[in-house]
């Protein structure tokens, strides 16, 4: 609660945005494209038929807010990936995005003061 992500858009600048084939046509949608003018326009598509965002920073982050926030993609939903299980299991993609979440950041400090973590 103490980082307004709206205000901030740092993973935008960084991050590559998986993008499901149902996330492209809400957005498609929203932005009154065709699917196929969205996909051409925004999206890179792998071997193996996933979406990805063609460009960092994201092509919707405008003025550090998403352009299309009401149908942002899941993976922007869910950043910084904190609420999901296995936290330990995934420490090391967390620990990636240190410098650029001041969440994440936030949380690693915390988590350094309550294990009496010390440098060496």
């Amino acid at each position: 609660k103490k980082i307004d992500c709206t205000s901030c858009g740092a993973c935008c600048n960084g991050l590559m945005i998986n993008v499901t084939k149902n996330e492209a046509e809400s957005a498609a949608q929203q932005l009154e494209m065709s699917n196929e003018d969205f996909k051409k326009k925004y999206i890179e598509e792998s071997l193996s038929g996933n979406y990805i965002i063609n460009t960092i920073p994201c092509h919707f982050l405008k003025e550090k807010k998403c352009s299309i926030y009401k149908n942002r993609f899941n993976e922007c939903r869910d950043f910084p990936h904190l609420h999901k299980p296995k936290f330990k299991d995934r420490l090391f993609g967390t620990l990636i995005h240190y410098s650029i979440c001041p969440i994440i950041y936030n949380v690693v400090e915390q988590l350094k003061i309550e294990t009496k973590f010390k440098e060496q």
